[in-house]
């Protein structure tokens, strides 16, 4: 029964990441914990493995076609690989609960990150001649990259919806840039807060196979299928979603017994 239900839950996160982008993983975790039972610890690391695994097949393109920003990327992964082992330790000190709360915390802050319009972009760390002006993009990308991997490492999210805003808002890089390199950052940031969970968690690799393996493949499916469709719209319901969703963490929370 769990295998199927592994399945059922993997499919649909994987449509959400297809048709929505990185955002679509803020869901991995209540899935794991509210439909497969699993618990804070196992239900992290696994939603790691399809958050990493999702970006990395999301970026091959974008690599392709030279959209990246590899040294921005670097700062950002710099800095946030050390925050999500730190997100990790602190998470461990919390109970289960107030971990849960605190990620519906985050999860409305995606949501009212997905109805923003993102259009536009702030600051830039380009000097007038194209160039980039490091030394006030690393004083920006820094701080971001820190808060982005201490988020990945404590609640297991990719953190697209803080680190392409602080690409396009603070640091003025163009949004179809913005994209490739926050999934690089994403890979990044998975790969080391998995680690940091891996000696501690005991995880079903079976389950995890199966839930990995139809998210991404339900990704890629649902990318290409969902070309032609209104991506603000879908953004806008899928925002609505993870607010009820949050709600629905923060009563099993507080009220569960």
């Amino acid at each position: 029964m769990i295998f199927s239900v592994a399945l059922a839950l993997g499919a649909v996160i994987g449509v959400l990441l297809g048709l929505l982008g990185g955002g679509g993983s803020i869901l991995a975790v209540p899935a794991l914990v509210y439909g497969l039972g699993l618990d804070l610890e196992e239900a992290i690391p696994v939603s790691l493995i399809v958050v990493g695994v999702a970006a990395a097949v999301g970026a091959l393109p974008t690599i392709r076609a030279r959209r990246v920003e590899w040294r921005l990327a670097g700062i950002f992964a710099i800095a946030g690989i050390p925050a999500a082992f730190a997100g990790n330790a602190v998470g461990k000190l919390l109970p289960d609960r107030a971990l849960l709360i605190g990620f519906a915390v985050v999860m409305a802050i995606a949501g009212i990150r997905m109805l923003i319009d993102r259009d536009g972009s702030g600051v830039a760390c380009r000097r007038t001649d194209a160039t980039i002006n490091w030394r006030r993009c690393a004083a920006r990308s820094i701080p971001a990259g820190i808060a982005v991997g201490f988020l990945t490492g404590m609640f297991g999210v990719g953190g697209g919806f803080l680190i392409i805003p602080a690409l396009v808002l603070l640091l003025g890089v163009p949004m179809h840039v913005a994209v490739g390199t926050s999934l690089v950052i994403i890979v990044a940031n998975s790969a080391s807060g998995f680690m940091a969970h891996l000696g501690t968690a005991d995880i079903d690799w079976t389950v995890t196979g199966l839930f990995a393996g139809t998210a991404i493949a339900g990704s890629l499916i649902a990318a290409r299928l969902g070309a032609g469709l209104d991506h603000r719209r879908l953004q806008r319901w899928f925002a609505y979603l993870v607010f009820v969703v949050a709600m629905f963490v923060v009563v099993e929370s507080v009220f569960a017994h």
